[in-house]
Parts: structure tokens; sequence; C-alpha cells
């Protein structure tokens, strides 16, 4: 019951993320949407941690990643989701060690690496928080079906806001997308599906 449970709620997940791709117009899904089991979340990426130093989706390997996508501007649902997965990094006591949380930026024009390591570190340094290029953050976007849309205030250019993807990607310790969490989940249900999934794992 629980494994066709898990299997319902990555189908769903799929579903939307390919609903938000598509409507969003933001890049082009190659699979078709009836099969979008076949679709593949996650994938390689090159960004830049709050160091300067510059990290690859290897770099995490071994580890249970936490993917989420946002910016420092963002006024309620990036803050309060880092809260919750830094709670939910407490609830998991030793078990925290075999977690990494990843902030990836959808803005990276105001969001540098420095910008993004004072960010994610008032909240967890556990939290590691990444930027790039324009180029290299469209990459890692398309690599996991996240979207993200600019809008630019009617008196200034530089005053805008971005609408993004709303989803905590699981990924395990190989790098694959096991499933995905809304946004403000709180940290006793993200703490919860962790250690579920690792003692499956260990099974």
């Amino acid at each position: 019951m629980e494994g066709q449970n898990d299997q319902r709620e990555a189908s769903a997940f799929y579903r939307t993320i390919l609903y938000g791709v598509l409507s969003a117009a933001a890049f082009i899904v190659t699979a078709p949407v009836l099969g979008a089991s076949s679709v593949t979340i996650g994938g390689p990426f090159s960004l830049i941690a709050p160091d300067g130093s510059t990290v690859t989706d290897a770099s995490f390997r071994g580890k249970w990643m936490l993917v989420f996508f946002g910016y420092t501007y963002c006024p309620t649902i990036c803050p309060t989701t880092l809260s919750e997965i830094a709670l939910a990094l407490e609830r998991l006591g030793p078990d925290a060690a075999k977690v990494q949380p990843v902030f990836i930026t959808v803005d990276p024009e105001r969001d540098t690496p420095e910008v993004m390591g004072q960010y994610t570190g008032a909240i967890d340094p556990r939290i590691v928080g990444l930027s790039g290029s324009q180029r290299q953050i469209a990459a890692v976007s398309e690599e996991y079906g996240a979207y993200s849309e600019r809008h630019t205030s009617a008196t200034s250019s530089d005053d805008y806001v971005v609408d993004h993807s709303t989803y905590i990607y699981v990924m395990d310790p190989q790098g694959s997308f096991v499933r995905g969490l809304q946004a403000g989940t709180p940290a006793d249900t993200i703490a919860d599906t962790l250690r579920r999934l690792m003692t499956k794992a260990g099974q």
C-alpha cells in the first residue's frame, strides 16, 4: 500500500511538473505528456558556490538532496520553505548528516554567490546556496523542469519580482529523482519523508 501511495504521488508530481513547464512555455518537453513517468527530472549541472568554487551535481553524491529553486528577494515562499527545511534537519538529528539541501537562485542578476551564501547562512549554514550565469541557471532549470518568469515594474526595470516553481525536489544519493514536495511542507513531514526513504533504501 505504501509503495502504491509513493507511485501515485510521484505520478501526480510528474504531471504537475509537465503542466507547469508547458504553461510557462519556458522549456521544450520532448517526452509524450501521457507518458509523464518517462520524464527525467534532474541531471548534470555546474554552478557557483558562495566561496566562488564550481560545484556540480556529482559534488553531492552520497547524500539525499533537497533541491529548491527561488531567489533571495522572494517575499514569503522561499524563506518559509527554507526555514521548514532547516527545522527538518533538526528533527532528523544525526540523520541530517545524510542530507544536503540546495537552494538554486532563479535571479542570478541580483543573487551573486556571495549574496546566496549570506542568505542561506542566516537561515541554516547547512543549506548550500548556488548561483551562476544566466546560461548556467537556465541549464539547471531545464534539467529539473523548473520554471521562472520575471515581471518588471512599470516604474523601473530594476524593480521586479520572479514567479518560479514551488517544489522541493528529493534526489537520492545517486542523484536520481525520488519524489517532490510542495513548498512550505511542514518540517515534520519533510523529516518523516526523508527518514522513511532512508529506511527503505537501507533494506
